[in-house]
């Protein structure tokens, strides 16, 4: 059991104001999801020309959130930022000791969290003969992405996702960026909890593992949404202003094919208590 954070970000101005409530949301986020994993934690904040921060340590997210590289890689958030992503991990596999296996995850291109345990990345690595970096089997999942260049799949990219998310064996969230299409957040879900705010005022989607998070920083009545599990979900900062929560494109994970399938929407709660 791992912990997912992330704010997606219309890139834009914002007064210093709205810059501290972001921050600190996405802070606050990581050290609640702690209770998911205090073996390890990281956070990494991508810039709409592809630069990457990303600092992480085989400490708590409560310890990280106070170490000088932390705060240098959080003095990277400013108006050029399209993404922020935190990790909290309880490993399953791959020791917190090499860094290597700790998240976020930089995979070529592909920079990524995940939650959850893949069950055939070692089978997966031989036989597609994919260098391997780590031992952790998070891995296999941005090492598939990364195979992928957004930039020419001439509106293929989705299917060769569902493709590539087909091959895994087991359960996962995920949360990731590909560095050449820094603005695009692919999102997959199965069998892991995963939900998502928008907030207007701030052009920003939150996505936590947590939805009590999401609850209390946003208010006692906020309508949190549940992304439907065995979904692909392809996010994109530039659109939010317009999207709001809504994925530009989604994609099935599972094959469903078999049984009676609607379009996926978003599981909406309201919590008033």
């Amino acid at each position: 059991m791992c912990g997912l954070t992330g704010v997606l970000l219309y890139p834009t101005q914002r007064s210093p104001e709205e810059w501290a409530g972001i921050k600190e949301i996405a802070i606050a986020n990581l050290t609640f999801n702690e209770v998911r994993g205090r073996e390890a934690s990281g956070m990494t904040v991508i810039q709409q020309d592809g630069t990457c921060h990303l600092f992480k340590q085989p400490v708590p997210a409560t310890d990280l959130v106070t170490m000088d590289g932390f705060h240098e890689v959080m003095a990277n958030v400013g108006p050029h930022t399209t993404c922020i992503l935190g990790h909290t991990r309880a490993p399953t596999k791959g020791t917190r000791w090499n860094n290597a296996n700790n998240h976020p995850l930089h995979a070529g291109h592909v920079v990524g969290i995940h939650n959850g345990t893949i069950d055939n990345d070692d089978a997966l690595f031989e036989e597609l003969q994919i260098p391997r970096i780590g031992e952790v089997d998070s891995e296999i999942i941005f090492q598939l992405q990364n195979q992928i260049d957004p930039r020419y799949t001439n509106g293929r990219y989705a299917a060769e996702m569902q493709h590539r998310s087909r091959i895994l064996d087991g359960s996962f969230a995920t949360l990731s960026v590909d560095l050449r299409e820094p603005t695009s957040l692919l999102v997959l879900k199965h069998l892991r909890p995963l939900c998502v705010h928008y907030d207007e005022t701030w052009r920003a989607l939150f996505f936590s593992s947590r939805y009590v998070f999401l609850r209390k920083s946003f208010g006692r009545s906020v309508i949190t949404e549940a992304l439907d599990s065995g979904y692909g979900y392809i996010f994109d900062a530039r659109h939010l202003p317009t999207s709001g929560n809504q994925p530009l494109l989604s994609f099935e994970i599972e094959d469903i094919s078999e049984r009676n399938s609607t379009p996926p929407t978003f599981t909406r709660v309201a919590y008033n208590r």
